[in-house]
Protein backbone atom coordinates (compact mmCIF):
# COMPACT_ATOMS: atom_id res chain seq x y z
CA UNK A 1 0.00 0.00 0.00
CA UNK A 2 0.89 3.47 -1.04
CA UNK A 3 1.33 6.18 1.92
CA UNK A 4 -0.97 8.50 0.48
CA UNK A 5 -1.38 10.58 3.96
CA UNK A 6 0.25 13.96 2.27
CA UNK A 7 -2.38 13.73 -0.65
CA UNK A 8 -4.24 16.47 1.04
CA UNK A 9 -4.81 19.94 0.20
CA UNK A 10 -2.84 22.48 2.16
CA UNK A 11 -5.59 24.07 3.99
CA UNK A 12 -6.47 21.18 5.54
CA UNK A 13 -2.91 21.03 7.24
CA UNK A 14 -3.33 24.70 8.42
CA UNK A 15 -6.53 23.95 9.46
CA UNK A 16 -5.45 20.97 11.67
CA UNK A 17 -2.66 23.01 13.10
CA UNK A 18 -5.72 25.42 14.02
CA UNK A 19 -7.20 22.94 15.48
CA UNK A 20 -4.35 21.60 17.63
CA UNK A 21 -3.00 24.98 18.76
CA UNK A 22 -6.67 25.91 19.75
CA UNK A 23 -7.30 22.62 21.81
CA UNK A 24 -10.72 22.10 19.53
CA UNK A 25 -10.77 18.98 18.95
CA UNK A 26 -13.96 18.09 19.51
CA UNK A 27 -16.00 15.20 17.38
CA UNK A 28 -17.91 15.61 14.33
CA UNK A 29 -19.60 14.48 11.54
CA UNK A 30 -18.78 14.53 8.00
CA UNK A 31 -20.89 13.50 5.16
CA UNK A 32 -19.43 13.40 1.40
CA UNK A 33 -22.09 13.39 -1.03
CA UNK A 34 -23.08 14.91 -4.30
CA UNK A 35 -25.11 17.12 -5.87
CA UNK A 36 -25.82 16.61 -9.34
CA UNK A 37 -26.14 13.56 -11.17
CA UNK A 38 -23.65 12.89 -13.63
CA UNK A 39 -23.94 12.91 -17.68
CA UNK A 40 -27.17 14.46 -17.29
CA UNK A 41 -28.12 11.38 -16.23
CA UNK A 42 -30.68 9.85 -13.00
CA UNK A 43 -28.27 7.86 -11.05
CA UNK A 44 -24.59 6.81 -10.27
CA UNK A 45 -22.39 4.39 -9.00
CA UNK A 46 -20.74 4.50 -5.62
CA UNK A 47 -17.17 3.33 -6.18
CA UNK A 48 -13.73 3.32 -4.57
CA UNK A 49 -14.54 2.09 -1.06
CA UNK A 50 -11.82 -0.35 -1.20
CA UNK A 51 -9.25 2.36 -1.60
CA UNK A 52 -10.50 4.83 0.90
CA UNK A 53 -10.00 1.91 3.01
CA UNK A 54 -6.37 1.38 2.34
CA UNK A 55 -5.71 4.76 2.35
CA UNK A 56 -7.21 4.91 5.87
CA UNK A 57 -5.38 1.79 7.13
CA UNK A 58 -1.81 3.08 5.84
CA UNK A 59 -2.44 6.85 6.97
CA UNK A 60 0.41 7.77 9.03
CA UNK A 61 3.05 10.48 9.04
CA UNK A 62 6.72 9.24 8.16
CA UNK A 63 9.83 11.10 8.76
CA UNK A 64 10.02 12.10 5.21
CA UNK A 65 6.81 13.80 5.47
CA UNK A 66 7.33 15.26 8.57
CA UNK A 67 10.90 17.01 7.22
CA UNK A 68 9.08 17.37 4.13
CA UNK A 69 6.32 19.29 6.00
CA UNK A 70 8.86 21.59 8.26
CA UNK A 71 10.70 22.63 5.15
CA UNK A 72 7.37 24.40 4.36
CA UNK A 73 8.34 27.11 7.92
CA UNK A 74 4.19 27.29 8.50
CA UNK A 75 3.96 24.47 10.75
CA UNK A 76 5.25 24.46 14.25
CA UNK A 77 7.23 21.97 16.13
CA UNK A 78 4.77 21.00 18.99
CA UNK A 79 2.10 20.02 15.81
CA UNK A 80 4.85 18.41 13.59
CA UNK A 81 5.22 16.25 16.44
CA UNK A 82 2.08 15.25 17.60
CA UNK A 83 1.90 14.40 13.56
CA UNK A 84 4.38 11.37 14.26
CA UNK A 85 2.30 9.56 16.39
CA UNK A 86 -0.87 10.64 14.14
CA UNK A 87 -3.18 7.07 13.54
CA UNK A 88 -6.96 7.72 12.47
CA UNK A 89 -9.26 6.64 15.60
CA UNK A 90 -12.84 7.46 14.24
CA UNK A 91 -15.70 5.39 12.33
CA UNK A 92 -16.72 5.69 9.23
CA UNK A 93 -19.94 4.66 7.37
CA UNK A 94 -20.64 4.16 3.60
CA UNK A 95 -22.84 2.93 0.98
CA UNK A 96 -20.69 -0.14 -0.72
CA UNK A 97 -18.95 -0.27 -3.90
CA UNK A 98 -21.60 -0.92 -6.89
CA UNK A 99 -24.59 0.71 -5.29
CA UNK A 100 -26.68 2.40 -7.30
CA UNK A 101 -27.00 6.14 -5.56
CA UNK A 102 -28.37 9.79 -5.89
CA UNK A 103 -27.62 13.43 -5.10
CA UNK A 104 -27.56 14.33 -1.78
CA UNK A 105 -27.21 11.07 0.00
CA UNK A 106 -24.11 10.34 1.62
CA UNK A 107 -21.65 7.82 0.37
CA UNK A 108 -19.53 8.14 3.43
CA UNK A 109 -19.87 9.61 6.68
CA UNK A 110 -16.88 10.53 8.85
CA UNK A 111 -17.12 10.22 13.12
CA UNK A 112 -13.67 11.29 14.25
CA UNK A 113 -11.92 14.41 16.23
CA UNK A 114 -12.10 16.99 13.66
CA UNK A 115 -8.04 17.30 13.14
CA UNK A 116 -8.63 13.72 12.03
CA UNK A 117 -11.64 14.22 9.79
CA UNK A 118 -10.27 17.15 8.45
CA UNK A 119 -7.10 15.36 7.20
CA UNK A 120 -9.06 12.78 5.44
CA UNK A 121 -11.32 14.86 2.54
CA UNK A 122 -9.01 15.01 0.19
CA UNK A 123 -8.26 11.99 -0.59
CA UNK A 124 -11.80 10.21 0.13
CA UNK A 125 -13.39 12.65 -2.61
CA UNK A 126 -10.61 12.66 -4.74
CA UNK A 127 -10.81 8.17 -4.88
CA UNK A 128 -14.68 8.12 -4.15
CA UNK A 129 -15.41 10.96 -6.84
CA UNK A 130 -13.11 9.41 -10.00
CA UNK A 131 -14.23 6.06 -9.40
CA UNK A 132 -18.08 6.68 -9.00
CA UNK A 133 -17.79 9.09 -12.16
CA UNK A 134 -16.04 6.40 -14.46
CA UNK A 135 -18.58 3.83 -12.75
CA UNK A 136 -21.30 5.40 -13.36
CA UNK A 137 -20.30 6.36 -17.05
CA UNK A 138 -20.04 2.77 -17.77
CA UNK A 139 -23.03 1.61 -16.67
CA UNK A 140 -24.36 4.22 -19.07
CA UNK A 141 -22.42 3.01 -21.65
CA UNK A 142 -22.96 -0.82 -20.99
CA UNK A 143 -27.31 -0.20 -20.54
CA UNK A 144 -26.65 1.23 -24.09
CA UNK A 145 -25.58 -2.01 -25.36
CA UNK A 146 -28.17 -3.82 -24.14
CA UNK A 147 -26.72 -7.11 -23.64
CA UNK A 148 -23.09 -7.05 -25.41
CA UNK A 149 -20.47 -7.13 -23.69
CA UNK A 150 -18.16 -3.76 -23.44
CA UNK A 151 -14.69 -4.08 -22.94
CA UNK A 152 -12.91 -1.25 -21.37
CA UNK A 153 -9.56 0.17 -23.51
CA UNK A 154 -8.90 3.65 -22.37
CA UNK A 155 -5.50 3.02 -20.97
CA UNK A 156 -3.32 5.17 -23.28
CA UNK A 157 -5.92 7.86 -22.96
CA UNK A 158 -6.79 7.71 -19.52
CA UNK A 159 -5.39 11.35 -17.31
CA UNK A 160 -2.21 9.32 -15.89
CA UNK A 161 -1.53 5.82 -14.53
CA UNK A 162 -3.93 5.76 -11.74
CA UNK A 163 -6.48 6.94 -13.62
CA UNK A 164 -6.24 4.32 -16.21
CA UNK A 165 -5.78 1.65 -13.68
CA UNK A 166 -8.93 2.55 -11.09
CA UNK A 167 -10.99 3.61 -14.18
CA UNK A 168 -10.84 -0.04 -15.49
CA UNK A 169 -11.46 -1.08 -12.13
CA UNK A 170 -14.66 1.37 -11.91
CA UNK A 171 -15.68 0.51 -15.01
CA UNK A 172 -15.76 -3.48 -14.81
CA UNK A 173 -17.77 -3.18 -11.46
CA UNK A 174 -20.11 -1.15 -13.44
CA UNK A 175 -20.58 -3.85 -16.18
CA UNK A 176 -17.39 -3.89 -18.51
CA UNK A 177 -16.76 -7.91 -19.46
CA UNK A 178 -13.16 -6.95 -19.42
CA UNK A 179 -10.16 -4.60 -19.35
CA UNK A 180 -7.15 -3.99 -21.65
CA UNK A 181 -5.27 -2.74 -18.69
CA UNK A 182 -2.73 -5.35 -17.86
CA UNK A 183 -1.89 -3.90 -14.83
CA UNK A 184 -5.38 -3.77 -13.66
CA UNK A 185 -5.94 -7.00 -14.52
CA UNK A 186 -3.58 -8.24 -12.35
CA UNK A 187 -3.81 -5.99 -9.45
CA UNK A 188 -7.72 -6.85 -9.45
CA UNK A 189 -8.35 -10.36 -11.08
CA UNK A 190 -10.16 -8.98 -13.40
CA UNK A 191 -10.72 -10.26 -17.11
CA UNK A 192 -8.32 -8.61 -19.38
CA UNK A 193 -8.72 -8.97 -23.72
CA UNK A 194 -7.08 -7.69 -26.57
CA UNK A 195 -6.37 -8.06 -30.36
CA UNK A 196 -3.94 -6.26 -32.20
CA UNK A 197 -3.49 -3.27 -34.06
CA UNK A 198 -2.82 -1.99 -37.26
CA UNK A 199 0.41 -2.45 -36.95
CA UNK A 200 0.66 -5.82 -37.09
CA UNK A 201 -0.85 -5.91 -40.53
CA UNK A 202 1.39 -3.55 -41.89
CA UNK A 203 4.38 -5.12 -40.22
CA UNK A 204 3.47 -7.79 -42.61
CA UNK A 205 4.16 -7.93 -46.58
CA UNK A 206 0.09 -8.93 -47.12
CA UNK A 207 -2.69 -8.83 -44.62
CA UNK A 208 -3.47 -12.32 -45.20
CA UNK A 209 -0.15 -13.33 -44.18
CA UNK A 210 -0.54 -10.98 -40.80
CA UNK A 211 -4.18 -12.85 -40.59
CA UNK A 212 -2.74 -16.20 -40.92
CA UNK A 213 -0.10 -15.77 -38.48
CA UNK A 214 -1.84 -14.19 -36.09
CA UNK A 215 -4.50 -17.37 -36.11
CA UNK A 216 -1.81 -19.93 -35.62
CA UNK A 217 -0.12 -18.14 -32.68
CA UNK A 218 -4.30 -17.48 -30.93
CA UNK A 219 -6.21 -19.93 -32.64
CA UNK A 220 -8.65 -19.71 -29.24
CA UNK A 221 -8.92 -16.23 -29.25
CA UNK A 222 -8.54 -15.08 -33.06
CA UNK A 223 -10.39 -11.44 -33.72
CA UNK A 224 -8.69 -9.83 -36.53
CA UNK A 225 -8.90 -6.73 -37.65
CA UNK A 226 -10.15 -5.84 -40.72
CA UNK A 227 -10.12 -2.01 -41.57
CA UNK A 228 -6.34 -1.63 -41.88
CA UNK A 229 -6.59 -1.68 -45.70
CA UNK A 230 -9.83 -2.30 -47.55
CA UNK A 231 -12.54 -3.30 -44.91
CA UNK A 232 -15.06 -5.11 -47.26
CA UNK A 233 -12.69 -6.00 -50.12
CA UNK A 234 -9.59 -6.84 -48.66
CA UNK A 235 -10.06 -7.52 -44.69
CA UNK A 236 -13.57 -9.28 -44.32
CA UNK A 237 -12.55 -11.77 -47.47
CA UNK A 238 -8.97 -12.23 -46.12
CA UNK A 239 -10.49 -13.16 -42.30
CA UNK A 240 -13.38 -15.17 -44.03
CA UNK A 241 -10.32 -16.85 -45.81
CA UNK A 242 -8.12 -17.42 -42.92
CA UNK A 243 -11.12 -18.65 -40.68
CA UNK A 244 -12.35 -21.37 -43.50
CA UNK A 245 -8.40 -22.37 -43.74
CA UNK A 246 -8.73 -23.53 -39.76
CA UNK A 247 -11.94 -24.80 -39.76
CA UNK A 248 -10.56 -27.28 -42.71
CA UNK A 249 -7.87 -27.94 -40.39
CA UNK A 250 -10.00 -29.29 -37.92
CA UNK A 251 -9.38 -26.36 -35.43
CA UNK A 252 -12.52 -25.41 -33.89
CA UNK A 253 -13.80 -21.58 -33.82
CA UNK A 254 -14.42 -20.36 -30.61
CA UNK A 255 -13.92 -16.57 -29.62
CA UNK A 256 -12.96 -15.73 -33.49
CA UNK A 257 -14.27 -13.10 -35.38
CA UNK A 258 -13.51 -9.52 -36.57
CA UNK A 259 -13.03 -5.52 -35.38
CA UNK A 260 -13.68 -2.50 -37.14
CA UNK A 261 -11.73 1.06 -36.00
CA UNK A 262 -12.91 2.91 -38.26
CA UNK A 263 -15.47 4.19 -41.15
CA UNK A 264 -19.36 3.84 -41.37
CA UNK A 265 -19.75 1.28 -38.32
CA UNK A 266 -23.25 0.38 -39.29
CA UNK A 267 -23.09 0.15 -42.71
CA UNK A 268 -19.76 -2.22 -42.73
CA UNK A 269 -20.63 -4.36 -40.25
CA UNK A 270 -24.40 -5.15 -42.13
CA UNK A 271 -22.16 -6.15 -44.88
CA UNK A 272 -19.35 -7.80 -42.81
CA UNK A 273 -22.12 -10.01 -41.32
CA UNK A 274 -23.89 -10.96 -44.13
CA UNK A 275 -20.37 -12.24 -45.68
CA UNK A 276 -19.36 -13.91 -42.93
CA UNK A 277 -23.03 -15.42 -42.49
CA UNK A 278 -22.80 -16.40 -46.16
CA UNK A 279 -19.26 -18.42 -45.70
CA UNK A 280 -20.95 -20.53 -42.81
CA UNK A 281 -19.53 -18.23 -39.90
CA UNK A 282 -22.74 -16.68 -38.55
CA UNK A 283 -21.06 -17.25 -34.73
CA UNK A 284 -18.43 -15.01 -35.91
CA UNK A 285 -17.93 -11.95 -33.33
CA UNK A 286 -17.99 -8.38 -34.75
CA UNK A 287 -16.44 -6.27 -32.46
CA UNK A 288 -15.92 -2.24 -32.92
CA UNK A 289 -14.19 1.00 -31.89
CA UNK A 290 -13.89 4.26 -32.76
CA UNK A 291 -14.58 6.94 -30.31
CA UNK A 292 -17.67 5.16 -28.87
CA UNK A 293 -20.01 6.12 -26.07
CA UNK A 294 -23.67 5.48 -25.00
CA UNK A 295 -24.90 7.86 -26.96
CA UNK A 296 -22.81 6.25 -30.24
CA UNK A 297 -23.71 2.88 -29.37
CA UNK A 298 -27.53 3.64 -28.91
CA UNK A 299 -27.64 4.97 -32.54
CA UNK A 300 -25.79 2.35 -34.05
CA UNK A 301 -27.43 -0.41 -32.29
CA UNK A 302 -31.30 1.71 -33.93
CA UNK A 303 -29.30 1.38 -37.55
CA UNK A 304 -29.45 -2.19 -37.12
CA UNK A 305 -25.55 -2.47 -36.69
CA UNK A 306 -24.33 -6.41 -36.61
CA UNK A 307 -22.23 -5.30 -33.99
CA UNK A 308 -22.04 -8.13 -31.07
CA UNK A 309 -19.01 -6.98 -28.69
CA UNK A 310 -17.77 -3.08 -28.19
CA UNK A 311 -14.65 -1.82 -27.39
CA UNK A 312 -14.90 2.19 -25.59
CA UNK A 313 -12.21 3.86 -24.54
CA UNK A 314 -11.54 7.54 -24.46
CA UNK A 315 -15.12 8.36 -23.85
CA UNK A 316 -15.61 6.28 -20.95
CA UNK A 317 -12.11 6.11 -19.14
CA UNK A 318 -12.03 10.05 -18.88
CA UNK A 319 -16.15 10.51 -18.96
CA UNK A 320 -15.44 12.79 -21.51
CA UNK A 321 -18.39 15.13 -21.64
CA UNK A 322 -19.07 15.22 -17.88
CA UNK A 323 -15.19 15.18 -16.15
CA UNK A 324 -15.68 15.62 -12.59
CA UNK A 325 -18.22 13.97 -10.47
CA UNK A 326 -18.65 17.31 -8.08
CA UNK A 327 -18.86 15.48 -4.54
CA UNK A 328 -17.94 17.57 -1.48
CA UNK A 329 -17.46 17.03 1.86
CA UNK A 330 -18.93 18.82 4.54
CA UNK A 331 -19.60 19.46 8.24
CA UNK A 332 -22.94 18.16 9.68
CA UNK A 333 -22.65 17.67 13.42
CA UNK A 334 -20.28 18.48 16.38
CA UNK A 335 -20.02 16.73 19.41
CA UNK A 336 -21.28 18.74 22.31
CA UNK A 337 -20.45 19.15 26.13
CA UNK A 338 -23.36 16.60 27.11
CA UNK A 339 -21.85 13.86 24.68
CA UNK A 340 -24.48 14.05 22.14
CA UNK A 341 -24.43 15.71 18.17
CA UNK A 342 -25.60 19.33 17.43
CA UNK A 343 -26.55 19.59 14.02
CA UNK A 344 -24.63 21.88 11.58
CA UNK A 345 -26.44 23.67 8.61
CA UNK A 346 -24.08 25.09 5.56
CA UNK A 347 -26.19 28.07 3.77
CA UNK A 348 -26.01 29.35 1.00
CA UNK A 349 -28.15 31.70 -1.70
CA UNK A 350 -28.15 28.32 -3.90
CA UNK A 351 -30.59 26.37 -2.29
CA UNK A 352 -29.53 23.18 -3.95
CA UNK A 353 -25.69 23.79 -1.66
CA UNK A 354 -27.88 23.66 1.52
CA UNK A 355 -26.62 21.21 3.41
CA UNK A 356 -29.12 18.34 5.39
CA UNK A 357 -28.02 18.40 9.38
CA UNK A 358 -27.26 15.67 11.85
CA UNK A 359 -26.16 12.56 11.85
CA UNK A 360 -27.46 10.55 9.20
CA UNK A 361 -28.19 7.28 7.34
CA UNK A 362 -29.93 6.20 4.07
CA UNK A 363 -33.25 3.60 3.28
CA UNK A 364 -34.18 2.50 0.26
CA UNK A 365 -37.85 2.06 -0.05
CA UNK A 366 -39.02 -0.79 -3.54
CA UNK A 367 -42.13 -1.63 -4.56
CA UNK A 368 -43.23 -5.12 -4.42
CA UNK A 369 -41.71 -6.02 -7.27
CA UNK A 370 -38.11 -4.89 -6.05
CA UNK A 371 -38.08 -1.97 -7.93
CA UNK A 372 -36.52 1.51 -6.53
CA UNK A 373 -39.40 3.57 -5.33
CA UNK A 374 -37.69 6.43 -3.33
CA UNK A 375 -34.74 7.39 -1.05
CA UNK A 376 -35.08 8.25 2.60
CA UNK A 377 -32.69 10.14 4.39
CA UNK A 378 -32.77 10.04 7.84
CA UNK A 379 -31.42 10.52 10.99
CA UNK A 380 -29.27 7.82 12.44
CA UNK A 381 -31.37 6.89 15.62
CA UNK A 382 -34.69 6.48 13.26
CA UNK A 383 -36.27 3.08 12.93
CA UNK A 384 -38.77 2.21 10.50
CA UNK A 385 -41.15 -0.76 10.80
CA UNK A 386 -42.40 -2.60 7.75
CA UNK A 387 -45.71 -2.90 9.16
CA UNK A 388 -46.30 0.97 9.74
CA UNK A 389 -47.79 3.42 6.90
CA UNK A 390 -44.41 4.67 5.62
CA UNK A 391 -45.30 8.36 4.61
CA UNK A 392 -42.85 9.96 1.53
CA UNK A 393 -42.91 14.08 1.11
CA UNK A 394 -40.56 15.60 -1.18
CA UNK A 395 -38.63 18.01 0.78
CA UNK A 396 -38.54 21.07 -1.02
CA UNK A 397 -42.17 20.71 -2.64
CA UNK A 398 -43.51 19.42 0.39
CA UNK A 399 -47.35 19.13 -0.66
CA UNK A 400 -46.01 15.86 -3.30
CA UNK A 401 -46.44 12.73 -0.92
CA UNK A 402 -46.65 9.59 -0.82
CA UNK A 403 -48.61 7.18 2.05
CA UNK A 404 -47.51 3.14 1.37
CA UNK A 405 -49.55 1.23 3.46
CA UNK A 406 -48.33 -1.94 4.66
CA UNK A 407 -47.43 -4.79 2.25
CA UNK A 408 -46.77 -2.18 -0.60
CA UNK A 409 -43.34 -1.21 0.72
CA UNK A 410 -40.23 -3.27 1.32
CA UNK A 411 -36.85 -0.96 3.30
CA UNK A 412 -33.40 -1.33 4.16
CA UNK A 413 -30.44 0.72 5.13
CA UNK A 414 -27.83 1.07 2.74
CA UNK A 415 -24.91 2.30 4.39
CA UNK A 416 -22.72 -0.24 6.66
CA UNK A 417 -20.31 0.70 9.12
CA UNK A 418 -16.79 0.15 7.65
CA UNK A 419 -14.69 1.48 10.64
CA UNK A 420 -14.83 1.26 14.17
CA UNK A 421 -12.86 3.78 16.30
CA UNK A 422 -9.93 3.31 13.85
CA UNK A 423 -9.95 -0.59 13.21
CA UNK A 424 -11.88 -1.50 9.50
CA UNK A 425 -14.52 -3.88 10.26
CA UNK A 426 -15.52 -4.24 6.73
CA UNK A 427 -14.31 -6.65 4.08
CA UNK A 428 -14.66 -5.74 0.71
CA UNK A 429 -15.70 -7.95 -1.75
CA UNK A 430 -13.72 -8.99 -4.85
CA UNK A 431 -14.10 -6.31 -7.58
CA UNK A 432 -16.09 -9.90 -10.11
CA UNK A 433 -18.09 -10.04 -7.06
CA UNK A 434 -18.69 -6.47 -6.56
CA UNK A 435 -19.86 -6.14 -10.36
CA UNK A 436 -22.29 -9.35 -9.76
CA UNK A 437 -23.61 -6.82 -7.39
CA UNK A 438 -23.82 -3.76 -9.35
CA UNK A 439 -26.01 -5.30 -12.19
CA UNK A 440 -28.40 -6.52 -9.61
CA UNK A 441 -28.46 -2.62 -8.32
CA UNK A 442 -28.99 -1.30 -11.79
CA UNK A 443 -31.69 -3.90 -12.37
CA UNK A 444 -33.88 -2.23 -9.67
CA UNK A 445 -33.70 1.25 -11.32
CA UNK A 446 -36.81 1.67 -13.58
CA UNK A 447 -35.92 2.07 -17.59
CA UNK A 448 -37.03 5.17 -17.28
CA UNK A 449 -34.64 6.20 -15.07
CA UNK A 450 -32.02 4.61 -16.90
CA UNK A 451 -32.31 5.96 -20.50
CA UNK A 452 -29.96 8.21 -21.73
CA UNK A 453 -31.74 11.23 -22.47
CA UNK A 454 -34.04 12.84 -19.99
CA UNK A 455 -34.36 10.10 -17.51
CA UNK A 456 -37.07 10.41 -15.16
CA UNK A 457 -35.62 11.40 -11.35
CA UNK A 458 -35.61 9.03 -8.70
CA UNK A 459 -37.12 10.91 -5.34
CA UNK A 460 -34.54 11.14 -2.68
CA UNK A 461 -36.41 12.54 0.47
CA UNK A 462 -36.13 13.36 4.25
CA UNK A 463 -37.52 11.47 7.23
CA UNK A 464 -40.13 13.77 8.81
CA UNK A 465 -37.65 14.16 11.73
CA UNK A 466 -34.84 15.19 9.95
CA UNK A 467 -36.88 17.75 7.68
CA UNK A 468 -38.22 19.14 10.88
CA UNK A 469 -34.03 19.53 12.34
CA UNK A 470 -33.43 20.78 9.13
CA UNK A 471 -36.43 23.61 8.88
CA UNK A 472 -35.46 24.53 12.79
CA UNK A 473 -31.99 25.67 11.62
CA UNK A 474 -32.73 27.33 8.85
CA UNK A 475 -35.62 29.36 10.76
CA UNK A 476 -33.02 29.72 13.84
CA UNK A 477 -30.52 31.45 11.47
CA UNK A 478 -32.95 33.80 9.59
CA UNK A 479 -34.00 35.17 12.73
CA UNK A 480 -30.39 36.23 13.49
Amino acid sequence: MRNLTLLTDLYELTMMQGYFKTGNNRTVIFDAFYRKNPCDGAYAIACGLEQVIDYIKNLHFSDEDIAYLKGLNIFDEDFLEYLRNFKFTGDIYAIPEGTVVFPKEPLVKVIAPIIEAQLVETAILNIVNHQSLIATKAARVCYAAKGDGIMEFGLRRAQGPDAGIYGARAAVIAGCVATSNVLAGQMFNIPVKGTHAHSWIMSFDDEYTAFKTYAKLYPNACILLVDTYDTLRSGVPNAIRVFTEMREAGIELHGYGIRLDSGDLAYLTKKARKMLDDAGFSDAIISASSDLDEYLIDSLKAQGAAITSWGVGTNLITSKDNPAFGGVYKLAAVMGDDNKFIPKIKLSENSEKITNPGNKTVFRVYDTNGMIKADLIALADEVYDETSPLLLFDPVETWKKTLLEPGEYSMREIMVKVFDKGECVYKSPDVMDIQTYCLKEQSTLWDESRRLINPQEVHVDLSQKLYDCKQELLNNYSRK
